[in-house]
């Protein structure tokens, strides 16, 4: 298989486009019509270096494959903790190649480099990633209708 190269969004800022898409393919009740979110304004927020909110962009062959983010914004059930990773995604036909878990491991190292001694995730779907990259599962509550885990990943 190809190497996974891992960059900033805000060295390739001509994949914001495609960044937004892809938020709104994967989540259109939160970026499509009538949804709360826009999918523009949160991928210009990643378009950083050496601060935060940052994204990264997974490239195979060359390609952009996919996206992760380190946000400062806190998470509504759990206001106290930060940074948070998330908008996590990798295109349909590539995932459950590694590519998330090259994400995932780039963006740990990114935030203890910038001195955060713990990350934090909020999912109800990438349990098995995270346990297999070494967070613990804090706790699980309840939010929109589902059961989502809160992961904490230590320096």
């Amino acid at each position: 298989m190809t190497a996974i190269l891992i960059k900033p969004l805000a060295e390739a800022p001509g994949l914001m486009p495609v960044v937004q898409a892809w938020f709104e393919a994967e989540w259109p009740g939160h970026y499509g019509p009538g949804g709360r979110g826009d999918a523009k304004r949160d991928v210009s927020a990643y378009c950083h270096v050496g601060s935060l909110p940052l994204g990264l962009v997974a490239f195979l062959g060359g390609e952009p494959c996919g996206f992760v983010a380190l946000k400062s914004e806190p998470f509504p059930t759990h206001p106290q903790l930060s940074p948070w990773a998330g908008a996590a995604y990798v295109v349909p036909p590539l995932r459950r190649r590694g590519i998330g878990q090259a994400l995932l491991g780039s963006l740990e190292a990114e935030g203890f480099r910038l001195g955060h001694k713990r990350l934090y995730c909020a999912t109800a779907t990438s349990a098995s990633l995270l346990l297999r990259c070494g967070w613990r599962l804090v706790e699980r509550v309840p939010y929109e209708g589902t059961t989502i885990g809160i992961y904490e990943r230590s320096a």
